[in-house]
C-alpha cells in the first residue's frame, strides 16, 4: 500500500501532499532551473564569478532543505586544487628517436620529471584495433604511474589527446602518452612544466540514514557549463546550459528536498553538485578519491533530462545498464507507473565512462547516468540556444518523480544492486 501511495503522490499532477508524503512540484522545478540557467550565471564556466554564484545558490538550497555537511566538513563546499599547465617542454629520446611536444603528451602535475626504462611505471601499448577512448578514459583519473605507447596508426586520435591540455590533480599519478611504432627498449623522457594552482569546489550535502548510516546512496549532477562566447546574430553570447546540465542539477536539488521531507531513508543519502565536468570530470574524480567506494551502495548521476528521450515522454535511459542490476531494480519499482527506463541506445559513444558516474563505477560502485538526451540529434547541445524555453519542464518533473520512486527500495535497504566489475 505504501508503494502505491508513493507512486500516486509522485505522479500526481496536483502537487498536493497526500498521506503526509511530499511531492515534486513542477513550479519548484521551474524556479530552480530558471535560476541556474539565467544569463546572470554567465554560463557557469569554471573559474568564473558565474560558477561561484551557482555554487552559492546550490549550497543555500541544500541549507533550506535541511541537509547536513558530510562528516569532517564545516560546510557544503568540498574544495580541492588542480594544477593547470601554463606551458610544457618535453625532450629526450626513445631508441634513438628524439622526443618532443609533438610525440609526447604528459598528464602530470609535476613541474620537473625524468623517466627512464628503469623507473617503475605500468606500461600499456595502444594498438590500432584497440579501444582508444576506453583505454584513455581508464587511466585519466588513476593514481598509478603509467606509460601509454600509442601506435602511429592512431596519429589523428593522439593529436586530439594532445589538444586537450587537461589540468591534473596535485598528487595524481603520472600518465605519459607517447606516439611510437613499437614498444621501445630504451628511453629517457624529460618533462618541464610551468604550473598554476587552481581551486574548485563541489557542493555536497547529506541526509543521515536511520538504520544503515554507513551505507551511502549518492545523487549527483554537474553544475558547470561553457560560459560566455562570441555573440551570435541575435546578440546572445551566453551558453546557458539549461539542459546541460542545469536540468540534472535541478533534479538533484529537487530530490534532496523530496527525500528530506519524506524523512524515512534507512541508508544515508548524499547529494553532490560536481564541478569541472566539462573540462575533464575533475569534480567527480576528486569526490571518488575521498569517498570510500566500499560504502557506496549505488549512485544516480543525472545528466540532461530536459528534453524528451527517443521513446517520447515518461522515459529515460540508463548508461551501463548491463554492468549491474541497478536498472532492473529501478524498473521493478516503477511497475505500477507509466514511466520506463531503457538501456543506453548509444553504446558506441561509451557514455557510461563519459560522465560523473565513471570514477565511482571504475571502483566497483553501481554508478549509472540517467539521461534523456538524444545524442544523435540534440539541436542545442553545447550551443547558445540551450535555454529554459527549449525544455519540457512537465516531462522533466515526471522524470525526477520517477527517479525518486525508483530509488525507494535501494534507499530503504530492501535492494542492494550488484557491484560493477572494475575494468
Amino acid at each position: 500500500m505504501r508503494s502505491f501511495i508513493l507512486m500516486a503522490v509522485l505522479f500526481s499532477g496536483s502537487f498536493l501532499q497526500a498521506q503526509n508524503n511530499p511531492s515534486v512540484s513542477e513550479a519548484e522545478v521551474r524556479r530552480i532551473e530558471k535560476t541556474l540557467s539565467a544569463d546572470d550565471m554567465q554560463g557557469r564556466k569554471v573559474f568564473t564569478p558565474g560558477l561561484e554564484k551557482a555554487a552559492s545558490f546550490i549550497a543555500n538550497e541544500f541549507r533550506e532543505a535541511g541537509l547536513k555537511p558530510i562528516p569532517g566538513a564545516e560546510n557544503f563546499f568540498q574544495t580541492f586544487s588542480i594544477a593547470d599547465r601554463i606551458s610544457t617542454n618535453i625532450s629526450g629520446d626513445m631508441d634513438g628517436t628524439p622526443l618532443h611536444n609533438g610525440n609526447v603528451v604528459a598528464l602530470t602535475a609535476d613541474s620537473v620529471i625524468t623517466i627512464t626504462q628503469e623507473d617503475h611505471y605500468e606500461k600499456v601499448f595502444l594498438k590500432k584495433q584497440d579501444d582508444f577512448l576506453g583505454v584513455v578514459t581508464k587511466y585519466l583519473d588513476g593514481n598509478q604511474h603509467v606509460l601509454i605507447f600509442v601506435d602511429k596508426d592512431l596519429q589523428a586520435r593522439f593529436s586530439w589527446l594532445a589538444s586537450m591540455h587537461l589540468p591534473q590533480f596535485e598528487g595524481s599519478g603520472n600518465r605519459i602518452f607517447i606516439l611510437t611504432g613499437k614498444e621501445p627498449e630504451k628511453y629517457k623522457i624529460e618533462i618541464r612544466q610551468k604550473i598554476k594552482p587552481q581551486h574548485l569546489k563541489n557542493i555536497v550535502g547529506m541526509i543521515p540514514g536511520k538504520s544503515r548510516p554507513d551505507e551511502y546512496v549518492i545523487f549527483g549532477a554537474h553544475y558547470d557549463h561553457l560560459g560566455v562566447g562570441k555573440a551570435d546574430g541575435t546578440g546572445d553570447s551566453v551558453y546557458n546550459g539549461a539542459n546541460d546540465n542545469a536540468s540534472g542539477t535541478t533534479a538533484m536539488i529537487s530530490l534532496a528536498k523530496y527525500f528530506s521531507l519524506l524523512h524515512d531513508n534507512e541508508r544515508t543519502l548524499v547529494f553532490v553538485a560536481f564541478t569541472a565536468e566539462e573540462i575533464g570530470e575533475f569534480g567527480s574524480a576528486y569526490f571518488s578519491k575521498v569517498m570510500n567506494p566500499e560504502k557506496v551502495v549505488a549512485m544516480f548521476n543525472i545528466e540532461m533530462i530536459g528534453t524528451e528521450s527517443k521513446w517520447g515522454k515518461n522515459s529515460a535511459f540508463i548508461t551501463g545498464y548491463d554492468k549491474s542490476d541497478m536498472g532492473a531494480i529501478l524498473q521493478k519499482n516503477l511497475k505500477n507507473s507509466p514511466f520506463k527506463f531503457y538501456p543506453d541506445p548509444y553504446p558506441e559513444l561509451m557514455l557510461f565512462l563519459r560522465s560523473d558516474n565513471a570514477s565511482l563505477a571504475k571502483r566497483g560502485v553501481p554508478a549509472h547516468t540517467i539521461s534523456t538526451s538524444k545524442m544523435d540529434s540534440e539541436k542545442f547541445y553545447h550551443k547558445r540556444g540551450d535555454e529554459i524555453e527549449t525544455l519540457d519542464l512537465a516531462n522533466m518533473t515526471e522524470i525526477i518523480r520517477a527517479i525518486g520512486l525508483s530509488a525507494g527500495s535501494i534507499i530503504s535497504g530492501k535492494d542492494t544492486p550488484r557491484r560493477v566489475k572494475p575494468e
